[in-house]
């Protein structure tokens, strides 16, 4: 008979709102320092290159160390893992909100990096101990998706108001109060999992993983920053090369970080690959929403990180009709179905032109977040059930660094398209009373263009500025249409190959029900050896 399994209590939800503190405050780090910048800059005078390791350093390392902190807290407890990474997280944030020097912050930001990659495993992973029950499992880890999104959404809309009232350093203060109450509750609250069988952590195996990461994403984020290049392309070829020699590993140690097997599981494999192509049209998304609000409608950022939080509802509500769904409909066919509602985001957002209403967009990019997060809360219950108990940690951690480098792949393909029409267009505009050298360059972005508008006088200024908007919604058409296509050979696939994965409840008893069957195999092959052990002894005493 097949047990029901245990459903979570008062304490469980409790603890799942702590869990959310580190994660909330992890995925807002990534975007405080863009508010920061201009006071930091006037207070620590860095130069051009110190800015850009200000910004990239903390995600860089962030990402390139995901599966090793997802391998540590396997083997050294994940409660633990994640309270060491929250006692890191909230000292080094004290320490950069006081750097003195561009070189300290640098330093501090680094440190942050590395902190949160304990934090955000850790999190997931402790979901898969602390829900057992699918449906309970199931909300938790929409709860947690939603989180992760509000994090990065309100990251901006926090540090622009501290900064209208307190000196930059007050955006990184924000962490500390989060991370003592994780530290005073966590203990309590949390339970402790650990695989005692998992052995050592290889460390060149992290090593390895770091390089691999670190040198493919820090390629993709320059080719789409500056251009192709000699140098970004090595970059990451040096990283595939590296990984090819990280997976290589992992095929003939005895305790590797990641277990291969699990790619052999159709459902982990394919929800990994999901998880990269969202993050793609999450990132696109984002970045077209922001830069149409503020340099085609003219909006302060403050102001449209406000408004950008008005599509929450919208994901709220796509989320919790999923969630229903889930109990009835294949996860296939739901995952599908977000992704689609995704390309119908692209689709209004590709409809944009300079005059367009702001519903318009905010519309669009809302239908991509829903649809989106719809498929990455469905792939992310699918990669934690594929995977042993054991091992929860290392598999969250690799859809994780999966997601990290969708994101940067939908800044770089989808920026690039863009880029490339904005370009065109502006070389083939006519421009009558803009001097051939302001003309060149503002071909390169519309904040460019801008920039220059402003400083010329009258009718000149307005005809650039007019120009560059609408080759900036030309560029951001062709961008989202090309993610609208990618989306829906996305859906097409996925749907195919996890159309066989049943709904997690069935799943769940099918498991159970094979467990419970091999229990019983097993007694009754004792129970027969020792009926035969019985039969045996007369004649030994003979």
């Amino acid at each position: 008979m097949t047990s029901t399994p245990a459903k979570a209590g008062r304490k469980e939800w409790i603890a799942l709102t702590v869990l959310l503190l580190p994660l909330l405050l992890v995925s807002m780090d990534m975007g405080v320092l863009y508010f920061a910048l201009p006071f930091i800059s006037e207070d620590l005078e860095p130069t051009a290159p110190q800015q850009l390791w200000m910004m990239d350093v903390y995600g860089f390392l962030l990402a390139g160390l995901l599966i090793t902190m997802g391998a540590l807290g396997d083997r050294i407890g994940r409660r633990r893992l994640l309270l060491i990474g929250a006692a890191a997280f909230g000292a080094t944030s004290v320490a950069a909100a006081f750097a003195n020097s561009p070189e300290m912050l640098i330093a501090t930001r680094a440190l942050l990096g590395v902190a949160g990659a304990t934090l955000m495993p850790s999190t997931l992973a402790l979901i898969r101990n602390m829900f057992h029950d699918p449906a309970q499992r199931r909300t938790a880890i929409g709860v947690w998706t939603a989180a992760l999104t509000a994090g990065a959404t309100l990251g901006p809309v926090a540090g622009g108001l501290l900064l209208e009232h307190f000196w930059w350093g007050s955006a990184f203060l924000l962490n500390v109060p989060a991370m003592v109450l994780l530290l005073a509750v966590g203990p309590f609250l949390l339970p402790e999992f650990k695989d005692a069988a998992a052995g050592r952590l290889d460390l060149v195996s992290a090593g390895l993983s770091l390089v691999a990461v670190l040198t493919v994403i820090y390629g993709i984020k320059e080719i789409a920053a500056e251009g192709v290049a000699p140098l970004h392309l090595v970059s990451i070829v040096v990283g595939l090369v590296v990984g090819c020699l990280f997976v290589r590993r992992q095929r003939t140690i005895a305790n590797p970080l990641i277990d291969l097997e699990l790619f052999r599981n159709r459902a982990y494999s394919a929800s990994i690959a999901v998880n990269v192509i969202a993050s793609i049209a999450m990132l696109g998304s984002a970045l077209f929403n922001t830069q149409y609000m503020q340099l085609v409608l003219g909006m302060r950022p403050l102001e449209a990180a406000l408004w950008s939080l008005t599509v929450m509802p919208v994901i709220m509500v796509a989320l919790t009709v999923s969630g229903i769904l889930a109990k009835r409909v294949r996860p296939g066919y739901l995952i599908g179905a977000g992704l689609l509602l995704a390309v119908a985001g692209f689709l209004v957002m590709s409809a944009a032109r300079p005059g367009s209403p702001l519903v318009l967009v905010l519309a669009g990019a809302g239908l991509v977040a829903a649809g989106v997060l719809i498929a990455t809360t469905l792939t992310a219950e699918m990669i934690l059930t594929a995977a042993p108990p054991e091992r929860a940690g290392a598999a969250g951690a690799t859809s994780e660094t999966g997601s990290e480098l969708g994101g940067a792949l939908g800044i770089a393909i989808l920026g690039s398209i863009a880029d490339a029409v904005y370009g065109r267009d502006m070389r083939d505009a006519t421009l009558d009373g803009v001097p051939a050298d302001a003309a060149h360059a503002t071909n390169d972005t519309l904040a460019a263009a801008s920039a220059t508008a402003e400083r010329l006088s009258g009718q000149a200024g307005d005809q650039l500025l007019d120009t560059a908007r609408h080759a900036f919604t030309h560029g951001m058409q062709y961008a989202t249409l090309s993610g609208a296509v990618l989306l829906t050979l996305a859906a097409i696939v996925a749907t195919a190959l996890l159309r066989g994965v049943p709904v997690a409840v069935e799943a769940e008893a099918e498991a159970q029900a094979k467990t419970e069957a091999e229990a019983e195999t097993d007694v009754r092959a004792q129970a027969a050896g020792s009926a035969a052990s019985v039969e045996e002894e007369p004649v030994r005493t003979h």
